[in-house]
């Protein structure tokens, strides 16, 4: 057998790596109105297909919409008024710090411990790194003051699950419609959930 034949019956043989460069396909937030709460009706459904625990998910959305809450039947129940995309926002964030290879760009993740510190390995490309690396990072930023009807001029950094730009400013995470990744623009803060800052481009 010729060197071409057995090149590709070792490349036959070579087991295939489940993943998928597409970005993940996540279905709109469902927010529902429940008196002084808010209820995130299919928090699990997302969850599922994160491959993550609903409540690790449930506790993050606590903590960025800067609320309490309890997650029961699949369900999270927020203190407060929230919007879908507030919840969408969330999410989105999620996704960056404790699904997304830093690496590779893939969702093929799972969150493990070592010495007691959670970690995300990526199983497409076997990246490895601390889950909490981001967040502590933006700890460690100036709590530079955000608030709403003012106008600040920022970097737009990255880019949302909706193609909205995203800019970091102290604590917050500011969505920008139309904008770019790459731009410096003047943006208008239209209100603020949290550490969820979410504006427009200012005229």
């Amino acid at each position: 057998m010729d060197y071409e034949s057995n090149l590709q019956r070792a490349i036959d043989d070579m087991p295939e790596i489940e993943g998928s460069d597409e970005r993940l396909s996540i279905p709109d937030a469902a927010a529902q109105k429940d008196g002084a709460f808010t209820r995130f009706t299919n928090l699990s459904e997302i969850a599922d297909l994160l491959s993550r625990d609903p409540e690790h998910v449930h506790r993050f959305i606590q903590r960025e919409l800067g609320t309490s809450g309890t997650f029961e039947e699949g369900r999270g129940r927020y203190n407060g008024d929230f919007t879908n995309g507030e919840f969408d926002a969330a999410i989105s964030k999620y996704v960056d710090e404790y699904v997304l290879c830093t690496e590779c760009g893939l969702p093929d993740t799972r969150i493990v411990r070592e010495n007691r510190t959670p970690m995300l390995r990526c199983d497409a490309c076997g990246a490895f790194r601390p889950v909490q690396k981001r967040s502590q990072a933006t700890q460690q930023q100036s709590a530079e003051a955000v608030e709403e009807g003012k106008t600040y001029e920022v970097k737009i950094t990255g880019t949302g699950r909706k193609g909205d730009g995203v800019a970091e400013k102290g604590k917050y995470t500011i969505f920008v419609p139309g904008a770019n990744e790459g731009d410096v623009v003047q943006i208008y803060i239209k209100n603020i959930s949290g550490t969820l800052a979410f504006a427009r481009i200012a005229n």
